[in-house]
């Protein structure tokens, strides 16, 4: 038990037997799997919630958000642990892709239904937006979820560094996006008309998707790198049940389905197709 109190008060960080306490409560919460060289960076992103909530060591802390009662704190704890690093236009190729194949694909009159699945503060579903704008003036719908609820109040706010925009196009800067003043000076907006087309809510991936209906285009990218292959399988098999017949699949470049069992057709590298 002497073990599981102690703490490396140098650095501030668990010890390896509550890593592994934590370790597990996140795979089992969020799907990920935290490997052991992480116990640096969770130490450094839970110490100041330790201070802040008067416990002594990580192993106090982790029974506090543990109990009903604290519940709140345990989402706080969580959402410090997914990291969300993007920007607009991420993997160009992509788009590109989309641009010139697939929406050409689509019959004039089909109303695209679209999810951003790991939407992290935004840039992915309005990067989206932007582009289904520009190239597909007929109906569609973009929905935009993250597990992290502040990241999601974040990414619907729409406020960005102008410095972290600079793969938008020229073009599309100037139409969807405003910029601010005052003490928002070096910041962009986007405009109101496309934060109006995209829907965000909070959603973990381990949840239950049926709820969530059907969709021609799927956007899961840089999210599973995180997962174990028995997660990965879990989240792809739900995927493939929300894809309409001709639907497809975005996973990142980093990422691969291999030794994953799905029933997708690899069209492009990264970009995945069900054919029925």
């Amino acid at each position: 038990m002497q073990g599981l109190m102690a703490m490396n008060s140098s650095n501030n960080l668990p010890s390896e037997e509550v890593f592994c306490l934590f370790q597990a409560l996140i795979k089992k919460r969020l799907g990920i799997h935290l490997p052991v060289y992480k116990r640096v960076m969770l130490g450094h992103r839970l110490f100041k919630r330790l201070i802040s909530t008067n416990m002594n060591n990580f192993s106090d802390y982790y029974r506090y958000i543990n109990t009903p009662e604290n519940a709140a704190e345990l989402e706080t704890a969580l959402e410090l642990i997914t990291t969300n690093e993007t920007f607009f236009f991420r993997e160009e190729k992509h788009f590109e892709y989309l641009r010139n194949d697939i929406l050409p694909s689509f019959s004039p009159n089909k109303e695209l239904k679209i999810w951003s699945a790991a939407c992290s503060t935004g840039e992915e579903p309005y990067s989206i937006a932007m582009l289904m704008k520009d190239c597909y003036p007929k109906a569609w719908s973009l929905s935009a979820s993250d597990v992290n609820q502040t990241i999601v109040n974040q990414a619907k706010k729409a406020i960005y560094l102008d410095e972290r925009t600079s793969l938008l196009p020229e073009e599309y800067r100037k139409e969807n996006c405003l910029k601010g003043t005052d003490e928002f000076e070096g910041y962009l907006r986007i405009t109101p008309e496309l934060r109006n087309k995209v829907t965000f809510f909070q959603f973990n991936l381990l949840d239950d998707m049926k709820k969530l209906g059907t969709f021609d285009l799927i956007f899961l990218r840089n999210v599973m790198i995180y997962f174990d292959d028995n997660t990965k399988q879990n989240v792809i098999d739900k995927i493939f049940h929300l894809l309409n017949p001709g639907g497809h699949l975005f996973i990142s470049h980093s990422e691969t389905l291999h030794g994953i069992e799905h029933h997708l057709k690899l069209i492009n590298p990264a970009i995945y197709q069900r054919e029925n």
